[in-house]
């Protein structure tokens, strides 16, 4: 006849609890670390970046554009909101373990900060058609003093919201989201990092991907107590001009500027012995050309 023998509830515990314990570690851990890794820091340096074959384009708040190079300052997080013109890319930067993909259509953001001067490589690292082994670049970081004195250089003496301001107002997109109690759409002033209701009853949190989207598909973002009248733009402006008419959005606290600009011809551009104090070429950039 069998002999019955009975387990250890002891040993059955200790193997079942330090295995449990050793993996919520790592767990959390692994939350803390991928959580710092995907959320940039409030005070993080906001830079676009436009994938297109074969280059890289970098987009500064200031108005400071670049070709295949990207100009940052040490001790400073610099987040990167990417995005592609064409097919799938993926921006790399291996000394800084920094990689994310530029999708069409959608931004992606990825943020590091770097903590020494020099010049670092950059690279696709998704193939991306005949010339991908072309699309390198550098990634020139620079003391603060230096970095003052590069962007002062590079200036292009309009800054991306400026020029979002400009396209805002020939786009006579100020006709309608001009504040008014019977405007025909809805007040953008504050709309940014706020929550919407759209017609579905679904809320939505405006962020630089729902505002691109709403401008290009906007027939899908309706807000609530607003007819669906807007046209969509999508063909008419440039990945540039979007990326300004974002910042501009982004950085409208009231509708007073809107209502300021109610002709569209006050910001168009006007011819340099008419507009003292701007640049020549000052002109606002990112309707798409046919």
């Amino acid at each position: 006849m069998a002999t019955q023998i009975e387990g250890s509830t002891l040993l059955e515990a200790t193997w079942t609890i330090i295995p449990l314990g050793l993996f919520l570690v790592m767990f959390v851990w692994g939350s803390v670390l991928y959580f710092r890794i995907y959320t940039p820091p409030p005070n993080a340096m906001n830079i676009y970046v436009v994938g297109k074959q074969w280059m890289w384009k970098a987009e500064h708040p200031g108005g400071q554009h670049e070709i295949n190079s990207l100009h940052i300052p040490i001790g400073k997080p610099i987040q990167l909101t990417l995005i592609s013109q064409d097919v799938f890319h993926s921006f790399s930067i291996p000394a800084f373990r920094v990689k994310r993909e530029a999708i069409p259509g959608r931004y992606t953001t990825v943020w590091f900060e770097a903590t020494e001067p020099g010049t670092y490589h950059l690279f696709c690292t998704q193939y991306c058609g005949t010339q991908h082994s072309g699309m390198i670049g550098d990634i020139v970081v620079l003391t603060p003093e230096n970095y003052k004195k590069w962007l002062t250089e590079s200036t292009s003496g309009v800054s991306l919201a400026q020029n979002g301001e400009r396209l805002f107002a020939s786009l006579s997109c100020n006709a309608c989201h001009n504040g008014q109690p019977d405007s025909r759409g809805p007040s953008l002033a504050n709309v940014y990092g706020s929550k919407l209701t759209l017609t579905s009853g679904s809320p939505v949190l405006v962020d630089e991907g729902y505002l691109r989207q709403a401008i290009l598909n906007p027939s899908a973002h309706i807000t609530q107590g607003y007819a669906p009248i807007m046209p969509t733009y999508q063909g008419q402006i440039s990945e540039e001009g979007l990326i300004s008419l974002v910042e501009y959005i982004k950085n409208l606290s009231s509708n007073y500027r809107v209502q300021q600009t109610l002709n569209a011809s006050d910001l168009l551009p006007e011819s340099p012995d008419k507009a003292p104090g701007k640049a020549p070429g000052a002109s606002a950039q990112g309707v798409a050309k046919p």
